[in-house]
């Protein structure tokens, strides 16, 4: 008799077990999450921060609103995963407690299973590719973009939200409600190159030696993630020239050095 009332309080303390648990993981998820997209560049893993500034000098709080709108997102989409897998766990936990066939019922919810898996495979895709377009900010709210979403020409819209699943964008006549896997070769209006100025002591070089020389070291040993966009411009007197080019994100210092030392050595060697 005593067995049989322990049972079901067992299993009602591995349901709110389970509930307090996914509780702490949220906090625990932000926590990680926020703390990741306040590295700072060059301090490990700053893919967070390799972001794009915006056309028209983003206000700090503009940007500001940007990153916490990403943050909010991120750790909702983490969350949300974590909780199916934890109650995935307690539902098996609390069937064996309670010595029910778990087999049984999946194998009787087989067809609904199917079914689930069938039209749930888009949604997971969905799923994966808002996560990717949040930490890679490939765009946020309140940019203006260029994509194909299956139609015959590509739509060119303002975000308005960025949610689990899906995209709502809106034009001059209408809100598009796109699921993130269709947004394919999204084009961000709203996303500027990197204004970067180098100095460089190049001894007896001349400007366009240097410029070349920069240019062919982008994706060499160590600057493997620098990419220059259009022409380099260089100007100098003497053994100094100053180089301004245009880059996907800001360079970090020390890859500032190291660019240096090896136009440097380049146009050395071509001596």
């Amino acid at each position: 008799m005593q067995r049989f009332f322990t049972r079901p309080v067992i299993a009602v303390a591995i349901i709110i077990g389970c509930f307090i648990l996914t509780r702490i993981t949220y906090a625990i998820l932000r926590s990680v999450v926020r703390k990741v997209a306040d590295s700072k560049p060059g301090r490990g893993k700053s893919w967070w921060k390799n972001t794009m500034r915006r056309v028209g000098a983003e206000t700090l709080e503009g940007g500001e609103n940007r990153r916490r709108q990403r943050i909010e997102a991120a750790t909702g989409m983490l969350h949300q995963l974590t909780s199916f897998v934890l109650w995935i766990i307690a539902l098996i936990a609390v069937f064996n407690v309670l010595e029910l066939d778990a087999a049984f019922f999946l194998s009787s919810a087989g067809f609904l299973g199917a079914a689930l898996a069938i039209g749930g495979k888009e949604r997971v895709s969905d799923y994966l590719t808002g996560l990717a377009i949040l930490l890679e900010d490939r765009y946020g709210v309140g940019d203006e973009i260029e994509a194909g979403i299956g139609w015959e020409k590509p739509v060119r819209a303002t975000v308005e939200h960025v949610g689990v699943i899906t995209t709502r964008l809106r034009d001059g006549n209408s809100t598009f409600h796109v699921p993130h896997s269709r947004l394919d070769a999204v084009r961000n209006l709203s996303q500027e190159p990197v204004r970067e100025s180098l100095a460089f002591n190049v001894g007896s070089a001349d400007a366009s030696a240097v410029s070349t020389t920069v240019r062919d070291l982008a994706g060499t040993k160590g600057l493997t993630t620098v990419l220059f966009i259009d022409e380099i411009q260089a100007a100098g007197e003497g053994d100094r020239v100053e180089v301004n080019v245009r880059t996907t994100r800001p360079l970090t210092e020390a890859e500032r050095e190291l660019l240096a030392q090896k136009t440097a050595e380049a146009l050395a060697d071509k001596k």
